[in-house]
């Protein structure tokens, strides 16, 4: 019985709907704004060590992505950036936050599947407002038994969820398309780790892949996932 699974977790963006892809279209945005300071490899360089340090202020999302890309401005121009550029990362931002939510295929077909028989966890990480808003468009809200907006996915979030929610690490299970957030940190709290590529992955969420581990799965897509659940119920 220790194995048998209970309560499935699933991540939301670039799992159940696009996102990376807004982000990757903004920086190249934002490297033709900044062409004539830096080239592109060096300025997202520079941007992606900014996103690195600037987590632990601002934690994930387009609020915290706006800003390391304002302070990458300011420290490749020397303090000389357009307050016109500015304005424009400002407006990039605003657009992202106001973008229609894309569902991808599968998404919702999927949640529903493992819905009908198993216990459904929504664990995704980000600004509160902005991912409370993409859920709310997604049209799937309805369909989760509880959802877990959290600051940073680690082993130990994962175990204080699915203990609460659920009947413990041991018997849950986390989908999603981040090897690091998604499959690497549920499978060190005891969780089965199932991997949905997606195809554009954020530098900060590459992980070694746990080949190791039995407790690792991957999938081609959400189509899949339904008929992986019942061989674990």
């Amino acid at each position: 019985m220790e194995d048998k699974l209970t309560i499935v977790g699933f991540d939301a963006d670039d799992t159940l709907w696009h996102n990376e892809r807004f982000f990757q279209l903004t920086q190249a945005y934002f490297a033709d704004l900044l062409a004539d300071h830096a080239d592109r490899d060096h300025l997202m360089d520079r941007l992606l060590a900014a996103e690195r340090r600037n987590i632990r202020h601002y934690g994930y999302g387009i609020k915290g992505f706006i800003l390391s890309m304002i302070e990458t401005a300011i420290e490749v121009t020397e303090d000389r950036v357009p307050a016109s550029v500015i304005r424009q990362l400002i407006d990039a931002g605003q657009e992202m936050l106001a973008h229609p939510i894309e569902l991808l295929p599968h998404a919702r077909e999927a949640v529903e599947a493992v819905g009908a028989t198993h216990k459904v966890v929504l664990i995704t990480k980000g600004d509160l407002i902005d991912q409370e808003r993409k859920l709310a468009q997604s049209g799937l809200g309805e369909l989760f038994d509880e959802v877990e907006i959290v600051s940073e996915k680690t082993a130990g979030t994962y175990h204080e969820i699915f203990a609460r929610h659920g009947t413990g690490p041991t018997q849950a299970m986390m989908v999603g398309n981040s090897m690091r957030s998604d499959v690497v940190a549920p499978i060190e709290a005891g969780c089965w780790g199932v991997y949905v590529p997606h195809g554009l992955v954020w530098e900060i969420e590459k992980a070694e892949v746990p080949t190791r581990s039995n407790r690792y799965k991957e999938l081609r897509d959400l189509g899949e996932l339904a008929s992986l659940v019942r061989t674990l119920a």
